[in-house]
């Protein structure tokens, strides 16, 4: 029992350090104003071309209840974090505006733990897949995005 927790200790020191790293890395692209003013105006040409379109669909489709239709939680944290995003911002801050929106979006609305689960679940899900089809289309398309 003692090796299973040793093997778990290593993997959260390894993921805080990482945390760490990432922390630092993201302070100084934060103090470097060019680079964020070059973020953000590919992040918002991103919003405003039709390159997240099928991502947008992918948010629309509908909850087991045919009445309700998802809101586009995803979309509005990400736009919120962006708006959010300026130079010689803290990381504390942008980090605080993000829990501030899955306080409203995910964690208040849940009725239930089995609603929590869900509804978070399903939040990771489609929050990777639109970080992942943004960093994509950066990548491919805006370059100078990455600094």
């Amino acid at each position: 029992s003692s090796l299973t927790e040793a093997k778990e200790f290593v993997k959260r020191l390894r993921r805080q350090t990482d945390l760490c790293n990432m922390v630092k890395t993201v302070r100084a692209l934060l103090n470097n104003n060019s680079t964020v003013t070059v973020l953000r105006s590919g992040l918002h040409a991103v919003f405003n071309e039709k390159s997240l379109d099928v991502t947008k669909d992918l948010f629309q489709e509908k909850f087991r209840n045919p009445k309700k239709q998802q809101k586009n939680i995803q979309l509005k944290c990400l736009k919120n974090f962006i708006s959010s995003l300026t130079s010689s911002t803290d990381i504390r801050d942008l980090l605080s505006s993000l829990s501030s929106d899955l306080q409203t979006f995910i964690i208040k609305p849940s009725k239930s733990k089995e609603a929590f689960k869900e509804q978070a679940s399903d939040f990771m899900l489609k929050w990777n897949l639109l970080l992942s089809n943004v960093g994509k289309i950066l990548t491919i398309n805006r370059t100078d995005s990455f600094g």
